[in-house]
């Protein structure tokens, strides 16, 4: 199970705003910090994707949620490109 992390520090959504071009409008990213556990020494730094009006997630121990993967034209298993979920791990 690959476990993602979020500490008290990044209880909140950073925004950034990337000008639209060719005419069109611009866009604004909703996105919060995590770290990833991947086997190393040390977790890695990530950016959870949210949609507007989508809360930060709290503090806590987190895994992706089922929903987040999709079978792909090939028919092998692979993560949502947009939509990632995150659901918390039981029993700390």
């Amino acid at each position: 199970m690959l476990k993602i992390e979020i500490f008290p520090e990044n209880e909140r959504i950073e925004t950034r705003t990337i000008p639209g071009k060719d005419d069109k409008p611009g866009r604004t990213i909703y996105e919060q910090l995590a770290y990833a556990y991947l086997g190393g020494k040390f977790p890695v730094e990530m950016k959870l994707g949210l949609e507007q009006g989508q809360p930060a997630y709290v503090a806590g121990l987190y895994t992706i949620h089922s929903s987040s993967f999709v079978i792909n034209q090939y028919g092998s298993l692979e993560l949502k490109r947009y939509g990632l979920l995150i659901e918390p791990i039981s029993g700390k």
